[in-house]
């Protein structure tokens, strides 16, 4: 069962994905609590393996699994026409989601999703073990390193060790395998080809980035969160959703 927070307030939701090995229930609550979008209904999904969600050993955890479960979510909840933001793995599979599913997804917001097959950095790392590897000593490897940067001092590596400690090995490892997976069409062309308003978010700290100019040729806005990298929904969470939340009012009209 994938388990959500749904926070009351005025339709069409606001749906939220989390990134790989962390969980809306942790990673997306201090967005989505932000004045931005403090009036909108908000539907926080924690995908299967991952925060609250069961972690069920026979699902393979590939994009268009995650994709489908987020459709049986927003069908239960009676959301369609929703605002998706998705962060990282969570843009891959908003993207996804669109393409299957275009009823349920007015517009996309992709903050720093992977878009091309093989492509990534913590994703790359984690499926280069095998499955067995990983959930051995993978996945406490890569929680000793997160843990090591909080200690340091990094706050986003805090909020991320404590989601990765919870999330499921094997639905980690198989997440990543996924993400880098060829599928036709990729996530590129699926963002592309999606008819509704899109957005793809950077953190200036990730920048400079060749897609910052291929992007927009593309129809795809480029927002630029100040002051943070990958993890800018814990590094800058009021600059993310006044960023976000002000395109979104935009593209509502």
């Amino acid at each position: 069962m994938v388990r959500y927070h749904d926070l009351p307030g005025s339709d069409p939701a606001v749906v939220f994905i989390h990134g790989l090995g962390a969980a809306s229930s942790c990673e997306l609550v201090g967005v989505a609590s932000r004045p931005a979008f403090a009036r909108r209904r908000r539907l926080l999904i924690d995908l299967l393996g991952f925060g609250y969600s069961d972690r069920p050993y026979g699902c393979r955890y590939r994009l268009a699994d995650h994709a489908r479960s987020v459709a049986a979510v927003l069908e239960a909840a009676g959301a369609v026409g929703c605002p998706v933001i998705g962060h990282s793995l969570g843009g891959t599979v908003a993207v996804t989601l669109a393409g299957v599913r275009p009823d349920l997804v007015s517009a996309l917001v992709v903050a720093e999703g992977n878009l091309d097959p093989g492509v990534g950095t913590g994703s790359v790392e984690i499926a280069a073990w095998s499955e067995a590897e990983y959930v051995s000593r993978g996945h406490d490897f890569m929680l000793g390193r997160l843990l090591t940067e909080a200690r340091s001092g990094d706050p986003a590596a805090g909020a991320y060790a404590a989601a990765f400690r919870l999330a499921a090995p094997h639905a980690v490892h198989r997440s990543a395998v996924g993400l880098l997976a060829r599928t036709r069409p990729t996530a590129r062309e699926s963002l592309y080809a999606f008819p509704g308003p899109k957005a793809f978010v950077f953190g200036a700290r990730s920048l400079p980035d060749a897609d910052q100019d291929v992007l927009p040729q593309h129809g795809v806005d480029v927002l630029v969160v100040p002051d943070a990298g990958h993890a800018m929904m814990v590094e800058a969470a009021e600059a993310f959703a006044r960023l976000v939340g002000r395109f979104l009012r935009r593209v509502a009209g």
